[in-house]
């Protein structure tokens, strides 16, 4: 009964009309944007005036990547209850960034989170360091987005991925060099509307078959597919790979550049915590979604069928989204899965531009001496530059299997950015060569030891065995990094940096001179 004609693949004239409009509104919101930001602080910040709902929101559009829709949902479909892991791995991280990290970062920081880890220690190596684990955590996350819009477009607009690749590269570019974070926050919140919209309407249709019972739901799943479904196991059975995959989920969401300089977008600290609030608030109602839409695409489409349109399960969302409400309602699936990528790569490259000029040009090369007109226009030209270099990667990678590097880019995030940035906040003890040792040891070992696991080691290169066991090394390599920092930090006293913490303590506490 789940065999049906579907029109994915073939051009969708609404899907079609539903992207040209987003295009044309946030280009719109991009013009406008332009005229507004003349500063750094507008180019970086949005100058600090975004409200705390608002900011909670964008939070909320940044986060809420194609991944997490059509990915976690394809994942459900397939695998049943196990795919609730990603969901609770990324939805756990948000009140540790609430409680430990909004606003320690918001009162010692300017743009980017190595503002943060430098504001005591020595700038330099620091800075170096921490763009290193940033650019890395970006520039994986920016493949596996491209190479995902890439295939999305080509199978919705029937247009070549080459096409679609360059497409996305250059409306992405726009937002970014014209509107700076201004017109990307406002990209974030319609997309994050969008989608919000777009997911709620498929859960209640799916529903609705249902008699408005999960339950019911849960019941023809079992009755369809065994017990199995409704029990842990069917995508992780290994506990310690179980416990590494959340852990790099729950703390690589707390070491997200693209996340964490949204937190100087807010005038002050209270804002940022409201910001978090609103996002975890919105996030959690949005995994509950997939969990609903992944077992509705179980139950009415079946996993024959989504198995047989993608490996991943990627297409599950889609074509629940037709068997539910024809093809006008996938064709509004469609384009705001479309604004989803464009919205979260422009996250992405805004952040990337910021570490470049703010971090290494500004702070490394020209120690300070840089005007703000000087290092907007770096920014700019990192936005090109990253842009340019989202392409190639794009097209490098076409038709390769990338869920890998979305776990190496939380990975990175919770091994390089998370453990130095914690620790710059509440040791008194770090010292300058314990935070370089604590970013370079958990960015060598997350890249070093993915390569040689289950993922990329049996899955890509086709090795019989893995040499590390876990698909994911956040357990080690995040250890290491805490270890790292330690030892390094025992090793070579900062005396200065010591002396530097009780005034920090203050204004991480009291906002005192921030910005």
């Amino acid at each position: 009964m789940n065999q049906f004609a579907t029109t994915i693949g073939q051009p969708n004239a609404t899907s079609i009309a539903f992207f040209i409009l987003f295009i044309a509104v946030t280009i719109g919101i991009t013009w406008l944007a332009a005229k507004r930001t003349r500063t750094t602080a507008d180019f970086y910040t949005a100058g600090g005036g975004i409200s705390g709902a608002q900011n909670g929101l964008a939070l909320a559009g940044d986060y809420m990547s194609a991944a997490s829709f059509l990915g976690i949902a394809g994942l459900v479909s397939l695998k049943g209850y196990d795919g609730l892991i990603y969901s609770i791995g990324f939805l756990v991280g948000w009140p540790l960034i609430m409680f430990l990290i909004a606003e320690p970062l918001r009162n010692l920081g300017r743009y980017t989170f190595a503002d943060v880890v430098a504001s005591r220690l020595s700038q330099r190596p620091v800075r170096i360091a921490a763009s290193v684990g940033s650019l890395m955590t970006v520039c994986f996350y920016l493949i596996a987005q491209m190479v995902g819009s890439g295939s999305l477009i080509r199978m919705m607009f029937g247009l070549p991925y080459e096409v679609a690749i360059v497409f996305v590269g250059a409306v992405m570019i726009g937002y970014v060099l014209f509107g700076g974070m201004l017109a990307t926050t406002w990209v974030q919140i319609i997309k994050a509307v969008l989608l919000l919209g777009g997911a709620t309407a498929l859960a209640l249709m799916v529903l609705g078959r249902f008699d408005m019972n999960p339950v019911r739901l849960f019941a023809a799943a079992q009755a369809r597919y065994g017990e199995a479904v409704l029990a842990p196991g069917g995508l992780v059975s290994n506990p310690w790979d179980a416990a590494s995959l959340g852990l790099a989920l729950m703390f690589g969401t707390a070491g997200l550049p693209h996340i964490l300089m949204r937190f100087y977008t807010v005038p002050d600290a209270k804002a940022a915590r409201k910001s978090v609030f609103v996002a975890t608030g919105v996030i959690g109602f949005f995994y509950i979604l997939t969990f609903i839409i992944g077992f509705g695409a179980m139950v009415l489409v079946g996993r024959e069928t989504i198995a047989g349109m993608d490996a991943g399960g990627n297409m599950a969302a889609l074509l629940l989204a037709e068997v539910a409400g024809g093809a006008g309602f996938l064709g509004f699936i469609a384009a705001v899965a479309f604004a989803t990528i464009l919205a979260v790569v422009a996250g992405l490259t805004l952040a990337g531009a910021t570490t470049i000029s703010h971090d290494l040009y500004a702070n490394v090369f020209r120690r300070g001496q840089v005007t703000g007109g000087e290092e907007v226009r770096v920014a700019k030209m990192a936005t090109l530059g990253l842009g340019m270099l989202a392409v190639a990667l794009g097209l490098a990678f076409k038709g390769q299997n990338v869920a890998f590097m979305v776990g190496l880019a939380f990975a990175i995030a919770a091994s390089a950015n998370f453990p130095a940035l914690l620790l710059s906040i509440t040791w008194r003890r770090l010292s300058t060569f314990g935070a370089v040792c604590s970013i370079a040891t958990g960015t060598g070992l997350a890249v070093a030891l993915i390569i040689v696991s289950p993922t990329v080691w049996v899955d890509v290169l086709h090795h019989p065995t893995a040499v590390f066991p876990l698909k994911n090394p956040a357990l080690v390599s995040m250890a290491g990094a805490f270890a790292a920092g330690w030892l390094g930090s025992l090793w070579r006293r900062d005396a200065a940096a010591e002396a530097r913490y009780p005034a920090q303590k203050v204004r991480n506490h009291l906002g005192v001179s921030v910005e």
